[in-house]
């Protein structure tokens, strides 16, 4: 006990609580068996012990209380609420200007929309801990996140005419231009922004619940597992809804595939980051925009000479799924990675303590 105790003296005495020091030993690789080995029954027990063997002044040892819920504040809802309510106003403004307005307006737009949402993922329960802002893989994952709504704005299209041997022009802006664009799916996930802020919100209020009323790792993870499914389920059925509305609006195709996988990876991805997670993410998003961008980087490449057979794996995917075949295995493939990466991440005690060791 001496040996552990002095391994872990500088988590002991930061601790104010003997669940932070539960946490931090499950993320140092204590488990409820080795605690056995300490003679109590689980981490839960090990951590009080440690802590009352920390010498604290005579200050009187903390009974157990829960964990602090987030609070909600009007900053960071009214700021999940702007990507959508710009998202609409530039699909507004698309639909009445013709011209150099229009590409001005659409411009401004996305701008202000990929502005917006970086503001609202600062923000709230979508936002990470101070480390994570300044991980060296944050750029790189906003890059692959714009890469992917912008994929999911013009890339069906832009395959669809690569295929055929185009492009032969500039996007219109229009879904029955040369280069379709799907306005639709993507309002849709600048309007799920609120969502699942509400969604990251309610999965960390409830894990800090069940963290305190649990007597044991196990116990805990238990709890945890139909609490993340239950938030990506809630979340998925948000965006369903909203897809709904949004293609009803504007007489489009909704791109149910494109933009449920889309929606899951995304979610997915910042709920990690956001519990100091971050890695993986970076990774898998990573991965999802290289498989698209190889896929509309070979049907080009085929058009060399000899070189037909790099187009047929993308001709014969497309030939028998459609365009949307592509996004929706990238992303779906991707978003099922990040699932059960979440499903073992998200549902330990670490991940949802004050304190505790990331990834």
């Amino acid at each position: 006990m001496k040996a552990l105790l002095h391994r872990h003296r500088t988590l002991c005495e930061r601790a104010v609580d003997p669940l932070e020091i539960a946490a931090g030993l499950e993320a140092h690789g204590v488990t409820d068996r080795t605690a056995a080995r300490f003679r109590h029954r689980d981490v839960f027990s090990l951590a009080e012990e440690l802590y009352a063997r920390v010498p604290r002044d005579g200050d009187p040892r903390p009974t157990r209380r829960p964990l602090p819920a987030p609070r909600i504040r009007a900053g960071w809802v009214l700021l999940t609420l702007l990507p959508g309510a710009l998202g609409a106003a530039t699909v507004a403004g698309l639909r009445l200007t013709h011209g150099n307005p229009r590409l001005l307006v659409a411009l401004g737009g996305l701008l202000a929309a990929a502005l917006a949402t970086r503001a609202a993922l600062h923000h709230g329960p979508l936002a990470g801990p101070a480390p994570a802002r300044a991980w060296p893989t944050a750029g790189g994952t906003y890059v692959w996140t714009l890469w992917l709504l912008g994929y999911a704005l013009a890339g069906d299209g832009l395959l669809r005419a690569v295929v055929a041997g185009g492009p032969d022009g500039p996007p219109t802006g229009t879904p029955d231009g040369p280069w379709p664009t799907a306005t639709a799916p993507v309002l849709a996930l600048l309007l799920a922004c609120a969502p699942a802020a509400w969604c990251a919100h309610l999965l960390t209020a409830g894990a800090r619940r069940r963290l305190v009323g649990s007597r044991g790792l196990e116990d805990f993870t238990a709890a945890a597992k139909p609490l993340l499914l239950g938030a990506f389920a809630l979340f998925l059925g948000a965006l369903a809804a909203l897809l709904a509305l949004c293609s009803t609006a504007l007489h489009e195709p909704a791109a149910w595939p494109q933009a449920l996988t889309l929606g899951a990876l995304l979610l997915l991805a910042r709920l990690l980051t956001a519990h100091r997670h971050r890695r993986a993410p970076a990774l898998v998003l990573g991965a999802a925009t290289a498989a698209e961008a190889v896929a509309l980087a070979l049907p080009l490449a085929g058009r060399l000479p000899g070189c037909a057979f790099l187009a047929s794996p993308v001709e014969a995917l497309v030939s028998a799924g459609g365009e949307a075949a592509v996004p929706a295995l990238a992303c779906g493939t991707a978003a099922l990675s990040l699932l059960l990466h979440a499903a073992r991440t998200l549902t330990r005690a670490s991940a949802h303590a004050p304190t505790g060791a990331s990834e």
